[in-house]
């Protein structure tokens, strides 16, 4: 079985200028959420030459407030009794492109907004809780012309794309087995749907959502979709998956083995094997700027990759190039690659009796000031 060819976006292309280089007009972005991952993502965004911060919404005045003195950010937009915070933010005639860094169960519902209000979006992983919002925010995208992409930042470091060109290359043969972990023992904390497994379904808690999209970018990109998908986990009362495992099966034989977990520290790495060697990610293989290769009839090296602010500037950088050339999805993380792994997701959590609110709703009207 030969790798899947995944595109290498140009900010990843060995020798290519540091991404936080101006490559066109200028993109207002408006972020919403102002949690901790928002804030790290805030701080790239900033770094950009052509990237201005013009609005942060939040539900409440004094964290949107905050978060904009903090970061430069020209306008707070926060929860009133005309409108949320988010909606004031959609509808800015400012705003090019919005960042949405909420929970989960509200993926679906504000990147909606922002489509329906004729903005780029670019949404933090999962792109939804499940296929069906997926296929709806892609049909509303491509009908509008507009860009949509979720945020997996993990498919575009330097580090991770050498693995693809290493697996195009045939230096490691055909792959046939994936093996990938991502673990972070948590417990009650102010992050809530990824820190504390027992947090209610509403919040999108648990490990498939939050962290298996990192292990399956990996045996997706070494292997492609499977065939079938086996999954186990150790639901919470209720209902919330902290702990899965993952077994993917393949036509040609290979297989990848993903273990994801709230309660256990592991590995964090990836390793890769076919039949003429392996490589393995260092840790965490979400964000690695090492890897081991080890070639069956060769010397085993070890190759490092600097990266360039907090990490999330090449997918920034990949987000700002569409949009400037008026590309609608990024060839590097497409539409189809996202609404497979709803799908994949889908499948896996009926089989571990994970279910959200979101599974039952109905698409929600637009929503106005």
């Amino acid at each position: 079985m030969n790798a899947p060819h995944i595109p290498v976006p140009p900010c990843a292309v060995p020798g290519a200028p540091s991404p936080v280089r101006k490559t066109g007009r200028t993109l207002r972005w408006g972020v919403v959420s102002t949690g901790n991952i928002a804030a790290k993502v805030t701080e790239d965004i900033a770094r950009l030459e052509d990237a201005v911060l013009q609005c942060v919404s939040s539900r409440h005045e004094s964290s949107a407030v905050e978060f904009a003195d903090r970061f430069g950010v020209a306008r707070a937009c926060f929860d009133n009794p005309r409108a949320t915070g988010y909606a004031q933010l959609v509808e800015d005639p400012e705003v090019d492109v919005v960042y949405v860094a909420a929970p989960q169960p509200q993926h679906y519902e504000i990147s909606r907004a922002a489509l329906l209000a004729g903005k780029n979006v670019l949404c933090e992983k999962s792109l939804t809780t499940n296929a069906r919002e997926a296929e709806d925010l892609i049909g509303i995208a491509s009908t509008r012309g507009l860009f949509l992409m979720e945020g997996v930042w993990t498919r575009f470091l330097p580090c991770v794309n050498r693995v693809w060109e290493i697996l195009a290359s045939g230096e490691l043969g055909d792959v046939q087995w994936v093996q990938a972990d991502l673990g972070f023992p948590s417990g009650p904390g102010p992050e809530g749907r990824a820190s504390d497994p027992e947090t209610d379904p509403e919040t999108g808690a648990g490990a498939l959502l939050d962290l298996t999209v990192y292990p399956l970018t990996l045996a997706v990109g070494a292997l492609g979709f499977p065939e079938s998908v086996s999954a186990v986990g150790a639901i919470t009362g209720t209902g919330v998956d902290r702990q899965n495992a993952l077994l993917l099966t393949y036509p040609s034989g290979a297989s990848a083995q993903l273990m994801s977990s709230l309660v256990s520290l592991g590995t964090r790495t990836a390793t890769i094997s076919g039949a003429k060697g392996w490589l393995r990610t260092g840790a965490p293989l979400h964000n690695p700027v090492e890897l081991t290769v080890a070639p069956f009839h060769g010397d085993q090296r070890v190759e490092r990759f600097p990266q360039v602010g907090n990490g999330y500037t090449y997918e920034l950088r990949e987000t700002t190039r569409c949009i400037q050339s008026g590309l609608p999805e990024s060839p590097t993380m497409s539409w189809d690659h996202s609404l497979q792994t709803m799908r994949l997701f889908d499948d896996a959590r009926t089989q571990m009796g994970v279910h959200y609110p979101n599974d039952g709703v109905t698409v929600r009207p637009p929503v106005r000031r």
